[in-house]
């Protein structure tokens, strides 16, 4: 099943990032299916987040896609190398996100190693933010694309996430720190990141 809007559409980002544990990110590009189990993100709680890009309402360019409704992709280049690929969740003019920051491959795994140029599938092959898109063909101008769609049968192109039914124990999912956001202050040691073994 894909995910409805109401799944991204509800309040909690944090409650979001820790059901997002489990699902199916995919991708279609030129009618060429792959996607990945996730099992880590983080989230970001819009304007109140020291993390966030939308902290204290900051609009620019770039962040103007986070304040879109939930169910829309937020994609920005980091370091001007590597696509990273959010999820914007709640209501109109609300900036909230989660982060994907891996996947374990499941479809065409062989286009994703290709993709990573890589010989064989590794353990940590989807671990972190940048090779989740690289493996799934997701760039930045992915960015303001909606992951909302009726069917998976549909031949168009695109992303979108999938609940598939697959059982994750959450006593083993973990909270932590996000990565990389020193920056944020106190915010930094916040435990919205989640994470569990597949």
């Amino acid at each position: 099943m894909i995910l409805p809007y109401f799944f991204y559409s509800r309040e909690d980002v944090v409650h979001i990032a820790r059901e997002l544990i489990g699902k199916v990110l995919v991708s279609r590009i030129n009618g060429i299916t792959t996607s990945g189990i996730i099992y880590e993100t983080e989230a970001y709680n819009g304007i109140i987040d020291s993390a966030s890009h939308a902290f204290g309402g900051r609009r620019t360019a770039r962040t103007e896609i986070m304040y879109h409704d939930g169910g829309t992709a937020y994609v920005y280049l980091c370091y001007g190398v590597h696509s990273l690929f959010n999820v914007v969740t709640n209501r109109k003019d609300i900036p909230h996100a989660v982060l994907i920051r891996a996947i374990n491959p499941l479809d065409n795994a062989d286009i994703m190693l290709k993709r990573a140029g890589k010989p064989k599938l590794t353990k940590n092959i989807g671990d972190g933010p940048g090779k989740v898109a690289k493996l799934l063909g997701i760039h930045f101008s992915d960015t303001g694309s909606s992951l909302l769609r009726k069917s998976a049968n549909i031949t168009d192109d695109g992303i979108w996430i999938e609940d598939r039914g697959i059982m994750i124990d959450p006593s083993a999912i973990g909270a932590f720190a996000r990565i990389g956001v020193e920056y944020a202050g106190k915010d930094a040691d916040l435990p919205y990141r989640f994470r569990t073994q597949l």
